[in-house]
């Protein structure tokens, strides 16, 4: 009978044990949840640079045309930026309300 109490509290007091150490575990500075929310942050900045890269290419490559004096480039910019137009052409402006 005495065994079987002993036993018992020995069980019991691994049982606080495994609780107070997985407790610790998760919830400490260094803990799992701070490593997933971690991980998560570095997929979030992963993304931004993966879309920033694709940005500067595409800047880039305008940046070449324009080096290149490619002139479809010139053109679609000095109608856009500039409002410039061609002999001949008309430009009409549409106020929206």
């Amino acid at each position: 009978m005495a065994s079987t109490k002993i036993n018992k509290t020995l069980f019991i007091i691994l049982g606080l044990i495994f609780l107070v150490g997985a407790v610790y575990i998760f919830f400490n500075d260094e803990g799992i949840l701070k490593y997933l929310k971690l991980k998560n942050e570095v997929n979030n900045l992963k993304q931004q640079i993966t879309t920033v890269d694709t940005d500067n290419k595409n800047i880039q490559a305008e940046i070449d045309s324009l080096q290149n004096k490619v002139p479809a480039k010139i053109e679609k910019i000095a109608r856009e930026k500039y409002g410039m137009i061609r002999k001949g052409e008309k430009t009409i402006k549409i106020i929206e309300k």
